[in-house]
C-alpha cells in the first residue's frame, strides 16, 4: 500500500521514493483486468438490448434500477441500497408526424420529434407558417405582429469549428431549452428546433425544455426537426416564405412519480469517513436505447468497485457507486443525492462522472484548487501509456456539481468528444454504436484515477 502523503514543495521526489513502480504496476493490472476480465460490455449488452431506453418515471426505468441493485448485490459490497427520489413522468405517445406544404396537396415529410416536456398539438396537429430565426435577438426584432400565429424554426447550427464539441453544444442549446418559452410570449403557435448534431443526418434529437413560468394555456408544442430536415426547410423558406409546416404530436406530463438512486459502497479500510463517488446517470431518453448517454458512465462506474476487489486492491476511502435518476429531464437525483449527503454530514472529498460517451478515453477535466490540480496534473505520465494526456481544470459532471466543497475534488472523465453528438438524444444512440475497447479503456481509466486520489491524501 502506498503510503499517505501531505503535498510538500518535495511532492515529487516523494512520489519517486515511496511506490513510483507500485503505482505503474497497479495502473497496469488495471487496465489488463478491464481489457482481458472486463464485466462493463456485457452489463451494456444487457441494460442496452435487454432493458432498453429509460426515460424517469417508465417501466423501463423501473426494471433499470432493479436490474442495477442485483449486479451491485452480485459485487458482494459492503452496502447496497435504493434511495427513494421523486421524479417528472413525461410520455412521448404516439410518434410524431411533420411535412412541409409547398402548395395545397404538395407536401414533403420530414424527420422531427417532440422536446422532452412539450405539450402536445391539438388532435388534428398545428398547420402554420414559418418564421426562421437564429437567435432570440432575432426573434424579438421581428416583433409579435411577425410571429403571432406562425411556427418559429430555431436553426443555428452547432459550431463546426469548435474542436471541443461541448462547447459548440453549449452555443446553441438555449434555443432547444428555452425556445418555446420565448416564441410562446410573442404569439407563436409552436416552435421546431434544429437538432444538436454536427452532422447532416435523418435522425432528430430530443432534449429537455422548459417553459418557465408560462401558464399551462399558454404553452406551445416544442419539436426538434433533424440537420437533413432543417437544411431542406431553410433552402425552402428561401424559395417560398409562405410556405406551411404541419407538426403532429401527441405527447403528455403526468403527476411526478418515485423512482430510485442505485447506491452500492465499499467501506474504506482507513479513513471510511472520507467518501469518493463513482456514478453515471441511469435514466436515459426514449428514442434510443441510452448506451452512450448514459449507459455507457453507468457500467463504467460499477466496473470501477469490480476492479478493485478483482485485484485485491482495499480503498483506504470509502468508494460509493452511485447510478442517478433523472439526469435528462430535472436532475432529482443529483438533487436528492446531495440533500442526503448534507443532512447525513457526509464528507466527500472526491467525487468522478462518466457523462460523455463510451469513447476512447482522453483524460480528465477537475474542478478543484489550484493546489490539488498541480498534483494532479504530476500524474499525467502515468497515464500516458494509455495515451490519456488531458488533465485540466474544468467542469465535472452535472449529478456530482451540488457536491462541490471549497477542499475537494470533482472529475468528469473526457473520452474523444467528436462522434458524441451524432447519437446524443437521438434514436441512433443504441448497443451497436458501442466499441468494447474504447468502453473498457475508459473504465480502467477511471479505476486508475480513483486508485491514485485513494493513495494520496490530498
Amino acid at each position: 500500500m502506498i503510503r499517505k502523503l501531505i503535498f510538500t514543495p518535495l511532492l515529487f521526489l516523494s512520489l519517486v521514493i515511496y511506490g513510483q513502480n507500485e503505482i505503474e504496476q497497479t495502473l497496469e493490472k488495471i487496465h489488463q483486468t478491464s481489457l482481458l476480465e472486463g464485466q462493463s460490455y456485457e452489463w451494456l449488452r444487457h441494460l442496452s438490448n435487454q432493458i432498453g431506453g429509460r426515460l424517469s418515471g417508465s417501466l423501463n426505468a423501473e426494471r433499470a434500477v432493479e436490474w442495477g441493485k442485483a449486479e451491485l448485490d452480485e459485487l458482494g459490497l459492503d452496502r447496497v441500497w435504493l434511495q427513494p427520489v421523486m421524479v417528472p413522468k413525461w410520455i412521448r405517445g404516439t410518434f410524431e408526424y411533420a411535412n412541409i406544404e409547398t402548395s395545397p396537396g404538395n407536401t414533403v415529410n420530414v424527420p422531427i420529434c417532440a422536446l422532452g416536456g412539450s405539450v402536445a398539438t391539438p388532435l388534428a396537429g398545428i398547420r402554420a407558417e414559418v418564421i426562421e430565426v437564429k437567435s432570440f435577438e432575432e426573434l424579438k426584432s421581428l416583433g409579435e405582429q411577425k410571429v403571432e400565429g406562425k411556427i418559429v424554426f430555431y436553426n443555428r447550427p452547432m459550431q463546426a469549428d469548435l474542436v471541443n464539441t461541448f462547447s459548440a453544444y453549449s452555443g446553441c442549446v438555449d434555443q432547444r431549452y428555452s425556445g418555446a418559452e420565448q416564441a410562446a410570449k410573442m404569439g407563436a403557435v409552436g416552435v421546431i428546433v434544429r437538432s444538436m448534431n454536427l452532422r447532416l443526418d435523418d435522425f432528430p434529437h430530443t432534449g429537455s425544455m422548459s417553459y418557465g413560468d408560462l401558464p399551462l394555456k399558454k404553452r406551445i408544442p416544442a419539436a426538434a426537426i433533424s440537420t437533413n430536415g432543417a437544411e431542406l426547410l431553410s433552402s425552402m423558406l428561401a424559395l417560398n416564405s409562405t410556405l406551411k409546416f404541419y407538426l403532429k404530436q401527441n405527447c403528455k406530463n403526468l403527476p411526478d412519480v418515485q423512482s430510485f438512486n442505485v447506491i452500492g459502497e465499499i467501506k474504506g479500510s482507513t479513513y471510511p469517513e472520507e467518501i469518493m463517488v463513482v456514478g453515471g446517470h441511469l435514466d436515459s431518453w426514449d428514442l434510443g436505447d441510452g448506451s452512450h448517454d448514459d449507459g455507457a458512465g453507468v457500467v463504467q462506474s460499477m466496473e470501477v468497485l469490480r476492479l478493485f476487489k478483482k485485484i485485491g486492491y482495499q480503498p483506504e476511502r470509502t468508494l460509493r457507486v452511485v447510478l442517478f435518476m433523472n439526469e435528462e429531464n430535472g436532475q432529482r437525483g443529483a438533487m436528492k443525492y446531495a440533500e442526503m449527503a448534507q443532512k447525513n454530514a457526509e464528507n466527500h472529498v472526491f467525487a468522478l462522472e462518466s457523462d460523455a460517451g463510451g469513447f476512447s478515453p482522453r483524460g480528465f477535466s477537475i474542478d478543484t484548487t489550484s493546489d490539488k490540480l498541480e498534483i494532479i496534473q504530476s500524474w499525467e505520465k502515468y497515464f500516458e501509456p494509455y495515451l490519456i494526456h488531458l488533465f485540466v481544470k474544468g467542469g465535472s459532471g452535472a449529478d456530482i456539481d451540488d457536491l462541490k466543497s471549497g477542499a475537494n475534488i470533482l472529475a468528469g472523465l473526457r473520452p474523444d468528444s467528436q462522434r458524441y453528438f451524432d447519437f446524443h438524444h437521438a434514436s441512433n444512440d443504441t448497443f451497436d454504436a458501442i466499441n468494447k475497447r474504447e468502453l473498457e479503456l475508459g473504465a480502467a481509466a477511471m479505476a486508475s484515477l480513483v486508485y491514485l486520489i485513494d493513495s494520496f491524501k490530498l
